[in-house]
């Protein structure tokens, strides 16, 4: 059974050696999905000096059960859809279109905090890492995915410590390369596979980015 990680920081260590032949490829651009994955992405954009910006998801809760995921909603208002739980629990579109919307507004709070007046970073003909501190569903990786690839980055990859193994599979039909460092059985839970699984503030991503952003300035 694999050893659990420590915490994000050791997860995105970890993750940076498995993406180093990325290190210094000119104009690198390295995206977390916030708020988790922020601290990991800190980690790599560190070690291969990568440009560190966030691409917000918000995952769509299911009406009964708010963690089970029908979908994603990405940066540029995406919309992905987990068909096969949307059928099963036959939520109808007004329901889905009602929890859009309110993940939308979230999505442009967390935007305006974010950035704090910077323009989003421009993704045409970059290489781009995308990263989480795992995924379960892999619905908001995936809305991230086909998000993202509608701007037409040179390379497009997707970058995680740990996912279900199924997901991780989906995932490589909307990524140029798929990096998972663990893939357990059973799962059990992206947070079940860290020691500390505290949830990230909003001050955490703002003071980490701003750390990248200045780091980038020198």
């Amino acid at each position: 059974m694999m050893e659990r990680y420590r915490n994000r920081e050791e997860a995105g260590r970890k993750l940076a050696l498995k993406l180093a032949r990325y290190a210094n490829t000119p104009d690198l651009l390295v995206l977390a999905l916030p708020r988790g994955g922020i601290k990991v992405a800190y980690e790599v954009s560190e070690a291969l000096n990568g440009e560190l910006d966030v691409f917000l998801v918000r995952k769509l809760g299911t009406p009964f059960e708010s963690e089970l995921a029908m979908g994603a909603i990405a940066e540029g208002g995406i919309v992905f859809l987990n068909d096969a739980v949307v059928n099963y629990l036959s939520i109808s579109e007004e329901i889905i279109d009602e929890t859009a919307e309110r993940e939308r507004k979230e999505l442009a709070r967390r935007q305006k905090l974010y950035r704090n007046g910077r323009l989003s970073p421009r993704i045409t003909g970059r290489t781009v890492l995308v990263i989480d501190d795992g995924v379960a569903t892999g619905a908001t990786m995936k809305a991230a995915l086909k998000a993202i690839r509608r701007k037409e980055p040179s390379v497009l990859v997707a970058a995680i410590p740990v996912g279900a193994q199924s997901s991780c599979e989906e995932l490589k039909s909307e990524a140029d390369e798929v990096v998972c460092l663990s893939m357990p059985e059973p799962f059990m839970s992206v947070g079940y596979w860290y020691e500390d699984f505290e949830q990230v503030e909003d001050n955490e991503v703002t003071e980490l980015l701003q750390k990248a952003f200045e780091r980038k300035k020198k």
